[in-house]
């Protein structure tokens, strides 16, 4: 991944905590709440939102073990509780309806991680519940002389505070699920991505496989002006050495195979086409130039064995060489006289380099 700034590192940590960064700023209201009604002597609602304030300290706790459910639970309630109380206490007026609305967007929110397929009905119906509280709580208290009566001041200290945090909720959590939203999708195209290379290379030795190598073939063959030599080459005795060792030595083998092959072959492509078969394309090379590097590539392995716990495991290879010509139509076309020449090759004595197949011989 892209390295991130500081504003992307930060919104996704939010994001990822966003259930205690939630209980944690419901805690603080709380905590202004207090004070405003500790200097208004309100005390019913001083002592509620101390308990409030216990409630959220003890959902941080939740929290941080995973245990998200009582957290949601505890939220819904607890709003819904503080506003009848509020209202009851200091009216209508002083604007504790607004944190029915700010918990909208929570009970959404954190509701479609919690709830899946026909579990969701649970969020509609805390919807309903909640607007149904709304409703109730504005047909019975609207004009209803409240208990205490708050000085104008305070009021309107209370409405700008509940509408800021009414605002701030709705807000916060659109951008949070906008982000959460682009953050997946970000990620499933990254992994759609990797599954596309994935589905082009060999998974033991990492080499492309038929259906990553022959559309690169296929494009040079597209220019007119395009010179290249393919090289067909085939481990000798692989089975041999699958019978005496074992499969995990002749993946081994075949491992270390390929490795001197990316080593001496850098900029090349190579496929493993199957098998002990491997395929090398060797773009801008003319064919003695491929002559003498595909010799020094054969050499090498043969002076290289594997070690397989501890054994020198000894292998070579043979190698079908073939130049590409405007003759040649589709890849296989060319592949097949390459793999033509490294099978004339193993019928006169392995561990050697084909590039011409003498006609007298049958």
């Amino acid at each position: 991944m892209k390295d991130e700034s500081f504003i992307d590192k930060s919104i996704r940590y939010i994001v990822h905590n966003s259930f205690l960064i939630t209980v944690a700023f419901m805690g603080f209201v709380h905590f202004i709440l207090m004070l405003v009604m500790l200097c208004t002597g309100v005390v019913p609602l001083v002592h509620f939102n101390v308990l409030s304030v216990v409630i959220y300290l003890f959902c941080v706790v939740l929290c941080a073990f995973g245990h998200i459910m009582p957290v949601y639970v505890s939220i819904f309630l607890e709003v819904s509780a503080y506003t009848i109380v509020s209202i009851y206490c200091i009216g209508w007026s002083c604007g504790s309806c607004c944190f029915l609305c700010s918990i909208v967007p929570i009970i959404i929110y954190f509701g479609s991680f919690l709830f899946q397929r026909k579990q969701r009905w649970i969020i509609v119906i805390l919807l309903v519940v909640n607007f149904a509280l709304y409703v109730f709580l504005y047909i019975r208290f609207s004009d209803v002389q409240p208990v205490y009566t708050v000085p104008v001041f305070a009021r309107n200290l209370l409405i700008i505070f509940s509408s800021f945090v009414m605002v701030f909720s709705m807000i916060f959590y659109n951008a949070m699920y906008i982000y959460s939203s682009e953050y997946e999708m970000y990620n499933l195209e990254r992994k759609n991505r990797q599954l596309s290379a994935d589905a082009r290379k060999d998974e033991l030795t990492s080499l492309l496989n038929r259906r990553g190598f022959l559309p690169v073939i296929e494009n040079l063959m597209k220019d007119d002006r395009a010179h290249f030599c393919v090289a067909f080459c085939d481990i000798d005795n692989f089975k041999r050495i699958n019978d005496s060792f074992g499969h995990e030595c002749g993946d081994e083998v075949l491992r270390h195979i390929t490795r001197v092959m990316k080593r001496e072959m850098h900029g090349c492509d190579i496929c493993r086409w199957g098998g002990e078969e491997i395929i090398i394309l060797m773009n801008e090379y003319s064919f003695d130039e491929a002559k003498n590097k595909l010799e020094t590539l054969r050499k090498d392995i043969e002076a290289n064995p594997t070690v397989f716990f501890n054994k020198r495991v000894y292998a070579t290879i043979t190698i079908g060489l073939e130049n590409y010509s405007t003759e040649y139509h589709e890849p296989e076309d060319i592949i097949k006289i390459a793999d033509e020449k490294m099978y004339y090759g193993k019928q006169h004595g392995k561990n050697i380099l084909i590039t011409e197949i003498e006609s007298n011989d049958d």
